[in-house]
């Protein structure tokens, strides 16, 4: 009995041992470098998943055919698969991309300290050279979007540099939308949006695209007040100064400017500082925002605008290419024979079309009916166009108004 026991215990001493041993030599083999790990990747810094900054398309599409889209649309998987796919199948070449909208925040993840300090960031687009790159592989033009004085997160942080309420001392002017609006006049805003536009370009965006450069236009205008602009000062010239020095400050880089679409036919400036003339040295392209929907009841004895696109669209742009060509005109007769005078910089037209239903249902031949107003007045002006562009703030676009890849002409 007692040499039956003294066996069962060694052997279950033999078993223990082997067990032991398996566990120590799987631990040492498995767990510890998968601690290891573990504790390695604690001790990591954040990972940034974007990769490296991207260059700008060497050669351009022209001309230019770009649809808007958000900044929440731009960084939607499957949105943007849609777009590609739209892209592809149709004679579109371009994007322009919200990077700042009129929230003010920026939308892609930005290394820049004061939309940080400002809480201004929203990364809608959490990696913008992606983003950039993928475009870029299809050949598509990228347009980075920026609003510039209707920001509401700059207005509440720099509050010294926003308009205020004259009738009611320390609150924030707003327009009828209930937005906030920075003074014009405000060299600091100039830079703060320089900075970004110069990000963007170091991150291969192709062109810039400057919205909201005015005054405000809807709202109690005479309870503004100022904190800078002297009242005295014409608008137009106060924004004759601020393209001029995005112009000086972006030497390098490609930029556009939106003006509403009267800019075309007016030349007193609308009240909010746009004159055409003043914008077409600083710009490579001129986006004048020719919404038919946005003109006024009776435009050129049009009862409604919205309805009649190519007559609209005809006439602004008619207009707007004898301006351009007026002003090419002085300017080389104020050079005359000169042969070390170059010829100074002239933007390019790059008009914004409608494609949303606003004072009409606008159908693939509204949408198109545009377009083809702009191909009839470059053509019988022997004017090149750079272009045009669509807009559709939900970003659903009218797929029949566009030609296919494999028929796009102009």
């Amino acid at each position: 009995m007692c040499g039956m026991n003294r066996y069962i215990f060694l052997t279950i001493l033999a078993c223990g041992l082997v067990a032991a041993f398996l566990f120590i030599s799987t631990y040492n083999i498995i767990e510890i470098p998968i601690l290891r790990s573990i504790a390695n990747f604690a001790d990591q810094t954040p990972v940034n998943f974007d990769i490296e900054p991207q260059r700008p398309l060497v050669i351009s599409p022209e001309p230019i055919k770009a649809i808007y889209l958000t900044s929440y649309s731009a960084g939607n998987a499957v949105k943007m698969t849609a777009v590609l796919k739209l892209i592809k199948e149709t004679e579109l070449n371009a994007v322009v991309v919200d990077m700042k909208d009129y929230s003010g925040f920026v939308t892609y993840n930005t290394d820049l300290e004061l939309p940080k300090e400002y809480k201004a960031i929203d990364p809608r687009i959490p990696a913008l050279n992606k983003l950039i790159k993928k475009l870029h592989d299809e050949n598509i033009y990228v347009i980075a979007r920026v609003s510039v004085f209707q920001d509401q997160q700059l207005a509440k942080a720099r509050p010294d540099l926003a308009l205020m309420s004259s009738s009611t001392p320390g609150a924030s002017w707003k327009d009828f939308k209930g937005l906030m609006w920075m003074d014009t006049s405000s060299k600091e805003v100039w830079d703060y949006n320089i900075a970004i536009a110069e990000e963007l370009a170091s991150r291969g965006i192709d062109e810039i695209n400057f919205d909201y450069i005015r005054f405000a236009s809807d709202g109690n205008l005479p309870d503004i007040k100022y904190p800078l602009w002297d009242g005295k000062t014409y608008k137009t010239l106060v924004l004759r100064n601020f393209f001029k020095y995005l112009r000086e400050q972006l030497s390098d880089v490609k930029i556009s400017a939106d003006l509403f679409g009267l800019v075309t036919v007016n030349t007193d400036g609308l009240g909010i500082g746009q004159h055409l003339e003043y914008a077409l040295p600083y710009f490579d392209a001129i986006a004048p925002m020719t919404y038919p929907s946005h003109y006024y009841k009776g435009f050129i004895g049009i009862e409604k605008p919205a309805e009649a696109p190519y007559q609209v669209i005809k006439y602004s742009m008619d207009a707007a290419i004898r301006r351009v060509k007026a002003h090419e005109a002085a300017l080389r007769a104020a050079i005359g024979n000169s042969t070390t005078t170059p010829m100074p910089n002239i933007a390019k037209l790059r008009p914004w079309f409608q494609d949303f239903d606003l004072g009409a249902d606008y159908d693939e031949k509204k949408v198109r009916a545009q377009i083809q107003a702009w191909y009839d007045s470059a053509t019988t002006t022997s004017y090149k166009i750079d272009g045009w562009m669509l807009w559709n703030a939900s970003n659903n676009y009218t797929r029949a108004a566009l030609e296919t890849a494999s028929f796009a002409g102009y």
